[in-house]
């Protein structure tokens, strides 16, 4: 089996050093991930100007690394189209912070997995509580033997995972609502930021990746790169 790691944290964080290493068990290894942090760029590729990108060793037991200077897609296009390269997995993380809820539309970590579903394989995107990576590290084989036994990958190609550092059982979800907003400060001089703060209220509901979460379950998500509104175009098309 040959399988890719990106992130949007960058190519030395310690989450990607977790999970590559993990990874070597199942196939070859090979690495191709942003040289710095892109969190929050979603599916963003550069197609204006060229970017630097380096083959590096980073000593993880991988086949081949690549340092790219862009976002985690570009790292995911690069390692498919530009080494002209199929991987039977495609991995993204282990992100340091959750990516549920509506933030999974800003994650740079799940903009990976929509890509390499566009590239033809199964990816699975990993994220964790963003203070420490024990928990995730100690869960990969649970959440592995969760897919191989349910044959997750034979009904869908990607999947969203977030593991909460005291990791329980394992549940099947579905994306919940908002978890994170955020307020404009103005610094002066026409400068603004953005600081996030946390607005999810937590129901209880686990068949939704936010709560589930946040009650201690390990959650797995099934994702897909349709926008279209299936639901509503066959109600219009009934009346039509």
């Amino acid at each position: 089996m040959k399988i890719l790691i990106t992130n949007d944290d960058g190519i030395h964080s310690e989450g990607l050093a977790i999970l590559a290493k993990w990874a070597t068990k199942l196939g070859e290894v090979w690495i191709s991930a942003p040289v710095d942090q892109q969190s929050g760029k979603s599916h963003a590729i550069q197609i204006h100007q060229p970017f630097k990108i380096e083959e590096t060793t980073l000593g993880l037991g991988e086949t081949k690394a690549f340092a790219v200077h862009s976002t985690p897609v570009d790292c995911v296009r690069f390692a498919t189209l530009g080494l002209n390269q199929h991987y039977d997995l495609i991995f993204s993380g282990i992100n340091k912070g959750y990516n549920m809820g509506e933030d999974i539309l800003y994650s740079g970590t799940v903009g990976a997995l929509f890509e390499a579903s566009l590239r033809g394989s199964n990816g699975i995107a990993f994220s964790t509580e963003f203070t420490t990576f024990e928990g995730a590290k100690n869960s990969l084989d649970k959440v592995y033997d969760f897919f191989v036994k349910h044959n997750l990958l034979d009904h869908n190609n990607i999947y969203n995972v977030n593991i909460p550092p005291q990791s329980g059982e394992v549940v099947l979800t579905k994306m919940g609502g908002a978890y994170f907003s955020d307020q404009f400060e103005h610094l002066g001089d026409n400068m603004w930021q953005q600081n996030g703060y946390c607005v999810h209220q937590n129901s209880h509901d686990h068949t939704i990746d936010t709560d589930a979460t946040i009650d201690g379950y390990i959650t797995v998500t099934p994702m897909t790169t349709q926008r279209s509104s299936v639901e509503v175009w066959k109600a219009i098309k009934e009346k039509m």
